[in-house]
């Protein structure tokens, strides 16, 4: 290991917290989207640990539709670092892929409409469903 990746300490549900902010997605929702055996304050507690489960983080990963190693590696410094040295660009090369922060930030916009979106027509089909139970009574 390098120096530099030794000393840097990856908080994974702080980085689930960010990518869940920067996507507007409130902890009912994430809460939602993995059970009910989840609530807000489960999601707020699961936010406060350094490392999560394997299998878990693949769940909230999938959901908040990134990587499951964007959680596992997000350091916050560097990326600030990386988005400074290049606020000029509004493109940087980081070893062979070309990353235009505008545009990373426009898909994580589109993907949380798209969250959005299926958690509404979620929620019409279980209000049809209740409608039709209190009709069927």
């Amino acid at each position: 290991m390098t120096q530099n990746t030794t000393n840097r300490k990856i908080h994974q549900g702080r980085n689930i917290k960010r990518f869940r902010e920067m996507l507007g997605i409130k902890q009912d929702a994430l809460a939602f989207e993995l059970g009910e055996d989840w609530n807000q304050q489960k999601i707020s507690l699961l936010e406060q640990k350094e490392a999560i489960e394997s299998s878990l983080l693949q769940q909230v990963a999938q959901i908040l539709k990134v990587p499951v190693e964007a959680i596992e590696n997000f350091d916050e410094e560097q990326a600030v670092n990386i988005i400074a040295s290049t606020f000029g660009d509004n493109a940087f090369n980081y070893g062979t892929v070309n990353i235009n922060p505008v545009e990373t930030i426009l898909k994580l916009h589109e993907e949380k409409i798209a969250l959005y979106e299926r958690m509404l027509k979620e929620k019409d089909e279980m209000m049809l469903r209740l409608e039709k139970l209190i009709h069927s009574k």
